[in-house]
């Protein structure tokens, strides 16, 4: 009796397992979609353009997402919230 019961949960595990994975494929596709659709949409809020051979202030200000005329404090939360943003230690 034990070895046919343990016969059958290897039996029920492995057919779980193989209804898992073939689920998983189409899941995949979606999420890597989903992932692309999202990463292209918060980006396009940032400046998208050549650079100058020396930042001017306007370039900086588009790149921050500021005027060019702000104060000193506006730039120092916008290149601090940026910096946040993109510094590989946030997690």
């Amino acid at each position: 009796k034990t070895m046919i019961a343990v016969g059958l949960g290897v039996a029920t595990v492995a057919f779980a397992g193989r209804y898992a994975f073939n689920l998983w494929k189409p899941l995949e596709q979606a999420f890597t979609e989903t992932a692309k659709r999202i990463s292209s949409s918060s980006l396009s809020s940032y400046y998208k353009g050549g650079f100058e051979q020396k930042m001017s202030r306007r370039e900086a200000g588009l790149i921050l997402g500021v005027s060019p005329s702000a104060d000193k404090a506006k730039i120092r939360t916008a290149h601090r919230r940026i910096m946040i943003l993109n510094h590989p230690d946030k997690g």
